[in-house]
């Protein structure tokens, strides 16, 4: 693993300000994605690394604003912090060193700022999430959140976001991840009085919420749960594609990330209804295997 300055010498930031942003957005990753911050370090050119950790630490950063709090809180919270991010893109200045640090990166990226402004706008429907009736509901859900974030985070792997084929390839991986951390953070998310889940797949499998608030191993809820995973897995095998569309010596981070939610989603499966009384977990020793199998040119799924 490279020093953190060679990365920064590397990716052409040599101000005394900017190298301080970047180094406060690698230690706001590691804090809060350590693994993620590891895959980063371990699998990214030097050149990318300080980039691909400030679009991540910006998007996360806005998650949790939008996710922590009383409704009340969070939605002034982020409507504070929606307005410094578009003055910092309208000026070209930023004070927070998480923004600041993004400011630099999407410059020196090209990312289209209309994937910044779709992401704002598309944050603001967790500050108090109603729930998804339909697959169409929590379509438009990935259309307006979780494809902007992924382009905003590991996009910046492709100056100027890439080609439309890779955006495409994008959406499928952000779909993917997406179901599947809906399904392996299903117990915080109904403790937190949240449900991804569409109710028209509840009511097709005979399910009622309460049914999982409760924690009941019914048959209705594992065949439930396992359309979900099966589901997000046969995205996953779809969203493979986008290894291809990728410089070679790019291609390893994101195997990680597929094969990370694939090593998810079987945990999943294996737990039945359990995972509605809590988390799935990674096991650390997986996730050195996993880092280990990201050099592999052949991707393995179920």
């Amino acid at each position: 693993m490279r020093s953190w300055h060679r990365c920064l010498d590397a990716a052409g930031i040599h101000s005394g300000s900017d190298r301080a942003a970047y180094l406060k957005a690698k230690q706001f990753m590691l804090s809060r994605e350590p693994a993620g911050h590891l895959a980063v370090r371990l699998l990214i050119p030097d050149r990318l690394q300080p980039h691909i950790l400030a679009g991540y630490a910006f998007a996360s950063f806005t998650d949790d604003l939008c996710d922590r709090g009383t409704v009340p809180e969070r939605t002034r919270r982020y409507a504070n912090w929606a307005e410094q991010v578009r003055a910092a893109l309208d000026t070209g200045t930023a004070r927070h060193p998480l923004l600041r640090a993004f400011l630099h990166t999407a410059e020196a990226r090209e990312l289209p700022r209309s994937w910044v402004d779709s992401y704002l706008l598309g944050a603001q429907v967790d500050l108090d999430f109603p729930g998804f009736t339909t697959e169409d509901d929590y379509q438009a859900y990935i259309e307006q959140l979780t494809w902007p974030f992924l382009m905003i985070t590991s996009g910046l792997s492709m100056p100027g976001g890439g080609s439309q084929a890779y955006a495409d390839s994008c959406r499928l991986l952000a779909d993917a991840c997406q179901r599947t951390d809906f399904l392996t953070d299903l117990a915080e998310d109904l403790r937190d009085g949240r449900l991804y889940l569409p109710t028209d797949d509840l009511e097709k499998h005979g399910v009622t919420r309460s049914d999982l608030e409760q924690g009941r191993d019914l048959p209705g809820v594992r065949s439930l749960l396992s359309a979900t995973a099966a589901t997000a897995h046969a995205t996953l095998r779809e969203s493979t594609r986008i290894v291809t569309e990728l410089p070679e010596e790019q291609r390893r981070l994101t195997r990680f990330v597929i094969l990370l939610h694939d090593h998810r989603l079987r945990r999943a499966v294996s737990m039945g209804a359990a995972v509605t009384r809590g988390p799935v977990r990674d096991n650390p020793l997986k996730l050195l295997r996993i880092l280990s199998s990201s050099n592999h040119p052949t991707l393995t799924l179920l």
